[in-house]
């Protein structure tokens, strides 16, 4: 079976973690991607300031530190994975790398970062539900 977790470093996200080893324990062989995606739109305004080199390097780095948790919590529980940093606008990035790796089941916190840009922008969880025909599990 082949799971993709997307995190975004939230206590959701790490709950989503939880909940997918637990899972995993019925299966005999499972794959894990874990994916953060960075949205570029979201640093629009330092552009003036910045190369874009320095951003996407900025934002790789707080990619990887949004899977930190996600790595930590899987490997203690021994169990494999893959963890990736994509940038472009997060739902359907999440959407198209589950086809791309042919992803069964999407597991994901039910609210992420949130604030301000969920609620000018929507939940992200609704989105990747309303772009894939996959199963998602939501967990709060």
């Amino acid at each position: 079976m082949t799971f993709l977790l997307p995190v975004d470093g939230s206590e959701s996200a790490d709950h989503a973690v939880s909940y997918l080893i637990r899972l995993v324990k019925a299966f005999d062989a499972v794959t894990i991607h874990l994916l953060t995606v960075r949205d570029p739109v979201a640093v629009w305004e330092v552009r003036r300031f910045l190369t874009a080199e320095e951003i996407t390097a900025i934002q790789r780095a707080e990619g990887e530190a949004e899977l930190r948790s996600a790595c930590a919590l899987l490997e203690a529980a021994g169990l494999p994975y893959t963890a990736e940093v994509r940038f472009g606008a997060v739902a359907q990035t999440i959407a198209d790398y589950a086809v791309e790796q042919g992803c069964e089941v999407i597991v994901m916190g039910s609210h992420g970062r949130g604030g301000l840009a969920k609620m000018l922008m929507g939940s992200v969880a609704t989105k990747v539900l309303h772009l894939t025909h996959l199963p998602v599990t939501l967990v709060r």
